[in-house]
């Protein structure tokens, strides 16, 4: 299960809009410019070895180019932590993805496996030092090195992105990394009001509900978990003025306790108090037994509840089968 400051970035490339300005604007590639956003096509990230043991990386999508039914997959990845083994991970991703097509029948007729783009965004803060290529963590005699597997990922390292690039960028992702990356107040008189010039110019209420969770993960995250929205011009100057509040460096709650127990700690209560306020924000006051449910749930139950809360009807399917029936009215 990712960690919070996962899952509000999966819940943005969610959404096709996202997952083309990431490919367009962060990547080097040109085979994906001009593509409309009916070629990307989400898919299942579940796959299932030989084995049975169920395995899934955060999300993968699949893009149509051109008219002859060309593919390419992207795997998108989204760490906040240092992980060295990423590249094998990726090799076992790309293998899973390919197996289960052939298995599913579902290769074009010149039975080709289609090509795979696997991308790590990293939104941590140390440099990521963990090699890209599967190869240079293999030692093996030079007479074996041919027969030993490679596999490379794009890493998209958010903190060392070029300031002056991002700025000169009018995109939404790229607004949005600013928002993270600028002290405060840049944040308000510039990134801010940028954003919401972007969403009167381009509506879209589920694209929009989807950056809400993510400034609420980020509010949380730096300190301040009020609730606030992106259509309600009130709300939106109750959001200037916490972003004023809000410290010049980057900190996540728990961390100033210097040990793993207070950084669980601080992660868990970050969850509660965003899953807390947007239920709120969403269905009114809480059942008192949906807030006692929030007070004593585990992370991991936490994270589940925060992904449904974008879509449920109602707070009784935002805990579905984790709650007792009627416990939340």
């Amino acid at each position: 299960m990712p960690v919070h400051h996962d899952l509000p970035y999966r819940s943005l490339f969610a959404h096709p809009e996202l997952v083309r300005e990431l490919l367009t604007t962060l990547t080097p590639f040109t085979v994906f410019d001009d593509l409309a956003l009916s070629a990307f096509e989400a898919v299942d990230p579940a796959y299932v070895s030989e084995g049975l043991a169920a395995r899934q990386n955060d999300l993968v999508w699949r893009v149509r180019i051109g008219g002859q039914c060309l593919y390419v997959y992207i795997l998108l990845e989204f760490q906040s932590g240092m992980d060295r083994w990423m590249a094998l991970r990726m090799q076992n991703y790309v293998g899973l993805l390919c197996q289960n097509l052939v298995k599913r029948h579902a290769l074009p007729p010149s039975l080709m496996l289609p090509p795979v783009l696997p991308l790590v965004f990293y939104n941590g803060v140390p440099r990521w030092n963990a090699c890209v290529d599967l190869a240079d963590l293999v030692d093996a005699p030079p007479e074996l090195l041919p027969f030993q597997p490679s596999q490379r990922y794009v890493l998209i390292d958010r903190q060392r992105l070029d300031p002056v690039a991002l700025e000169a960028n009018a995109s939404l992702l790229a607004l949005l990394i600013r928002m993270e990356l600028s002290s405060a107040p840049e944040v308000k008189d510039k990134v801010l009001p940028a954003l919401l010039t972007w969403f009167k110019e381009a509506p879209q209420a589920s694209l929009m509900r989807s950056v809400e969770v993510w400034l609420q993960a980020l509010a949380a995250r730096r300190g301040n978990p009020d609730s606030f929205s992106l259509d309600s011009g009130e709300e939106v100057g109750d959001m200037g003025r916490q972003f004023e509040t809000w410290a010049e460096e980057f900190e996540d709650v728990g961390f100033q306790k210097g040990n793993a127990e207070g950084i669980a700690k601080g992660q868990v209560a970050a969850l509660r108090g965003v899953l807390d306020k947007l239920l709120r924000k969403r269905f009114g006051d809480l059942p008192e037994p949906a807030a006692q449910r929030i007070a004593t749930a585990t992370q991991a139950q936490l994270e589940q509840w925060c992904e449904r809360v974008l879509d449920a009807p109602g707070v009784d399917a935002v805990f579905g089968g984790d709650t007792a029936p009627g416990a939340c009215g």
